[in-house]
């Protein structure tokens, strides 16, 4: 008699092509989520899939003007995206992109390049591990979890600050990935990512609307995945600058998303007494306007930013004196939005 372990088992191939029948998805993507094996087996067989899909073109010349490398492999041969709801589209979208930069990475010097934080770029891999743990805890393998912010108790009894705890949990992380193996940070990073995607949270949409407190900020689970996004990609931001490669942007659709998310974030930081000034993000695939601040009083400033622009301002890579936008009206008020958009960045 098959075992639905087994059952599983003879359906991963198919999987990994993006080949089931909408029954077998659900049943695969379940086990998957309680099944450690089967994930690692699966991530395996995603990479086989791409491996088979023939070699990546040939890198392009150096530009002439910059010296850069072209477009990375990033943007040229992603791997494949593990399928999820749409609120953990976006970070599936970054780990394979992420996985795609890391894999150009075929001499050991590399990975010793100062990328930030003083973290070369093995460094910033284990705080990645360090930074999706949290939430990686919450959902667990069925995708349930305790209502808690995952930060350690201190010894008087009360919880420290999250972000103590958050640059506490990446030093611990970095020393403890310095005596590894680049290559066994990538699979700790990649294994755990994985783990997150196959949880019931990144595929069951009732599940991930209901909110919980997490890294100091009490937010739906959808946004929490979408906060990962966002760290993934700034950070392969990160990687790629100080490779000299250029990281493409996340595909419009998900840009959008982190964009939205970062407006939820936004405008409770700057509190309903706020002068309101009306913020417009326009640029490929749509424009959208909103009015931060005090609602009861008439908009004093008026502020336009580029999507990459005003994602990249609020995860700490432009400052508010030199990020390009539009600006008219109370320079204060605009400015005051600005700074407090920066101030959010905790990567």
């Amino acid at each position: 008699m098959t075992t639905p372990h087994e059952a599983v088992r003879d359906l991963l191939g198919a999987w990994a092509l993006d080949a089931l029948m909408p029954g077998d998805e659900a049943l695969v993507v379940r086990h998957l989520g309680e099944c450690e094996q089967c994930a690692a087996e699966a991530v395996r067989l995603r990479a086989t899939v791409l491996h088979l899909d023939g070699p990546a073109p040939p890198d392009p010349a150096p530009d002439e003007t910059s010296g850069a490398y072209g477009l990375s492999l990033a943007l040229r041969s992603r791997a494949p995206a593990l399928r999820t709801a749409p609120h953990a589209a976006p970070y599936a979208a970054g780990v394979a992109g992420l996985q795609a930069l890391l894999a150009e990475l075929d001499e050991p010097g590399l990975w010793g390049t100062p990328v930030v934080h003083g973290w070369d770029v093995h460094d910033t891999v284990a705080h990645l591990v360090a930074a999706d743990e949290p939430l990686a805890r919450l959902v667990g393998r069925n995708g349930r979890g305790p209502a808690t912010d995952g930060s350690p108790v201190a010894s008087g009894g009360s919880p420290e600050p999250w972000r103590v705890a958050w640059e506490a949990r990446t030093r611990e992380m970095i020393r403890r990935e310095r005596s590894r193996t680049p290559a066994q940070t990538v699979s700790t990073w990649r294994n755990q990512a994985a783990g997150l995607l196959s949880s019931r949270a990144a595929h069951d949409t009732e599940l991930a609307a209901r909110s919980t407190l997490l890294n100091g900020v009490r937010l739906p689970v959808a946004d929490h995945f979408l906060a990962r996004a966002f760290e993934a990609w700034v950070h392969a931001q990160d990687i790629g600058a100080a490779l000299d490669r250029v990281v493409p942007p996340p595909p419009g659709p998900h840009l959008w998303q982190l964009v939205r998310f970062a407006v939820r974030i936004l405008g409770p930081a700057l509190g309903p007494q706020a002068p309101p000034v009306a913020l417009t993000v326009a640029g490929e695939g749509g424009q959208t306007e909103w009015v931060l601040g005090s609602a009861d009083d008439p908009v004093r400033a008026e502020l336009v930013l580029d999507p990459v622009d005003f994602c990249l301002l609020v995860g700490g890579r432009r400052t508010p004196e030199r990020v390009p936008r539009g600006m008219t009206g109370d320079e204060s008020a605009a400015r005051g939005v600005l700074a407090r958009a920066a101030s959010l960045s905790w990567l």
